[in-house]
């Protein structure tokens, strides 16, 4: 009996000190892991005017309620995580929370609550770890959850986003950054970092993820990213593990999508539903982590280089005009030593009388007044009007209200159905207006101190020719995208947008289509309108009234002003050639003659001498200009 309490005793004591073990092993694993998640943290940049920071997802499933696409009525006002963690079914049902503090466009209640709650709550990043046995790799996810995301091009209630590190062997390999629905590739060595804190730099109101801070101006998201505004580093946010969150498993959307069938698909077609939770964003994909960090586009030094020169295009542009204007600064003064500058200085200014000379400088004013009045105003717009059954609210209009326009101030722009404003396809906004501008200011400085109506004549047709050019690549953009967007779209959609803007491309200059849409509940009447705008038409105009006058000056051949010393090749004109009066002779001083050499002996024409054209004077043997009055021979 003894013997068998012994045991027992034994066995039990066995059992704590295997159990102890286990403890302290998994005590010591979890350590590890919160210490690699914790000295691998990232450090989030934001944009200067950025409003929505990453926050715990309690705030959006507290202040929501819980419905169904196609029922009006919610499921629940208060739901829990532990309630919406129930909605987790394989087939997926349309369950969405709609945050009722706002919609997508009021949404200021949203944001400036969310606000209220960073500051009482602090920030949260969640986190998650795992092991990829496929690769023998490790993962480690930070997830970030805002409470709107006020993007250019999307506006929803909700937002998920993630940055991921993969570790081989123990060290750090490659990092992927979500972009919208894609994102971005590196290898570690090709990441900004503080220590091993990645740096993350957070477009605003999309609060997709780059790499570097001048990134985003590629492609038509139209993200704007900066390192100007707050800087949130580890020790500033909450690490939460995500797989311990109750609402992990719920599968519906983080954010209103609409109440019927057609308003849920129309939202999403616009951007304008909410996200998946982080198990399920982009099907699953970004959760599994390794697969898709490995679908992403990679970066390299290259692609860096044209962000950042896209970045800081304007500076560049700024400090390049300066640099060619204190060139052309040192070219006339070069020339004004030499040559002279003539009593008007720019030579447009001549303008004396009813002569080609005169006519060609009057017509470049003309030119560079219509090119001007050009800049500011519409270079192409293509509009639309929607009617009929089955037409949503948001895209529904009698009225046509232009869906696309272009201009040399904001590029090419959008207009969707049910956002706030239009937005710009791709936030690299070349300034077109500015080079046209600039480049006209140019031609009129290059023009100080030119002499001759021929070289005039030559500076006018070229910049003609520049300000057409404009012209044809807006013709030719629109063809392009009337080729692209159909193919783009694919499947059913692709024949019916075909009819839409398929006549747009067989006659881009302008036009008008009508195309009736029918489907099951849908019969719609779509009108087109689309042409060449004012702003486009005067830049035509402008370079074609600039080439006529740089031909007039090249026919007029004439000389504006007597300069310092002979033009190569060219004879000094006389004063009764000009159009403005000799100057005054100096003033005669009384001396007494030089009896020595006494006057100079008038040279008498014989019958075979060559004479001066111009003044009749003997010319000597040989001579090729006049000593008379300086005609060229």
């Amino acid at each position: 009996m003894r013997k068998i309490f012994k045991f027992v005793i034994f066995r039990h004591i066995l059992l704590l000190i295997i159990t102890f073990f286990v403890f302290l092993s998994y005590i010591g694993i979890t350590s590890s892991a919160d210490t690699m998640v914790q000295e691998y943290a990232p450090v989030f940049y934001f944009e200067g005017e950025e409003t929505c920071y990453p926050i715990s997802a309690e705030f959006h499933i507290q202040n929501s309620h819980l419905y169904t696409v196609g029922n009006s009525n919610p499921i629940s006002t208060n739901p829990t995580e532990s309630e919406i963690a129930s909605y987790s079914t394989d087939t997926f049902q349309d369950y969405y929370l709609d945050n009722q503090l706002g919609t997508i466009e009021n949404y200021d209640q949203i944001i400036s609550s969310a606000k209220n709650w960073e500051n009482t709550n602090g920030n949260v990043v969640y986190y998650h770890m795992f092991a990829d046995n496929s690769t023998q790799s490790t993962v480690i996810q930070y997830w970030m959850f805002y409470g709107f995301n006020k993007g250019e091009l999307n506006q929803h209630e909700g937002d998920w986003e993630m940055v991921q590190i993969i570790f081989s062997g123990g060290e750090p390999q490659l990092v992927s950054y979500s972009q919208h629905h894609s994102g971005q590739k590196a290898s570690w060595d090709q990441v900004e970092k503080d220590g091993n804190h990645i740096n993350v730099y957070v477009a605003r109101g999309s609060h997709a993820n780059y790499l570097r801070s001048y990134s985003g101006k590629l492609g038509i998201a139209s993200d704007l990213v900066g390192s100007n505004g707050v800087v949130l580093k580890p020790n500033d946010y909450q690490l939460k593990n995500l797989e311990i969150e109750d609402f992990l498993t719920f599968r519906g959307k983080w954010g209103e999508v609409g109440e019927d069938e057609s308003s849920a698909t129309e939202s999403s077609f616009l951007g304008q539903a909410g996200p998946e939770g982080p198990m399920y964003r982009e099907g699953g994909a970004m959760w599994e982590g390794v697969s898709w960090g490995n679908s992403l586009v990679p970066s390299n030094d290259s692609i860096f280089m044209l962000e950042w020169f896209f970045y800081n295009f304007l500076l560049i542009f700024v400090l390049i005009s300066i640099a060619i204007i204190a060139f052309m600064v040192f070219r006339i003064y070069r020339r004004h030593k030499k040559y002279g500058l003539g009593p008007r200085i720019v030579s447009i200014l001549y303008i004396d009388g009813f002569n080609l000379h005169s006519i060609g400088n009057i017509l470049c004013f003309v030119g560079i007044i219509i090119a001007v009045f050009g800049l500011f105003n519409p270079w192409y717009t293509v509009s639309y009007s929607a009617t009929g059954t089955g037409v949503t609210e948001t895209f529904h209009t009698e009225d046509l209200v232009d869906l696309l326009s272009l201009d040399g101030f904001n590029g090419l722009q959008i207009n969707i159905p049910g956002a706030s404003g239009p937005v710009p396809m791709g936030s690299f906004v070349i300034p077109f207006s500015l080079i046209i501008l600039i480049g006209l200011i140019f031609m009129i400085i290059s023009t100080i101190g030119i002499s001759l109506s021929k070289k005039l004549g030559g500076k006018y047709i070229w910049r003609g020719v520049k300000l057409i050019i404009p012209f044809i690549l807006i013709v030719a953009l629109l063809i392009a995208l009337s080729s692209l967007v159909p193919s783009m779209a694919g499947g059913e959609e692709s024949s019916y947008i075909e009819d839409i803007i398929g006549p747009l491309k067989s006659s881009p200059i302008g036009g008008e289509s009508s195309t009736t849409i029918i489907e099951s509940d849908v019969s719609a009447q779509i009108n087109l309108s689309w042409g060449v705008g004012m702003g486009a038409w005067m830049l035509l105009i402008s370079g074609i009234v600039m080439i006529v006058a740089g031909i007039l000056e090249v026919f007029s051949k004439h000389q504006f002003f007597v300069t310092k010393i002979p033009l190569p090749g060219k004879a000094q004109p006389t004063p009764q050639q000009q159009n403005y009066p000799p100057p005054p002779p100096p003033p005669s001083q009384p001396h007494e003659p030089d009896k020595k050499k006494g006057k100079k002996k008038e040279k008498k024409i014989k019958s075979g001498d060559t004479v001066c054209s111009e003044c009749g004077a003997k010319l000597d043997e040989g001579s090729k200009f006049c000593d008379e009055c300086g005609n060229k021979v």
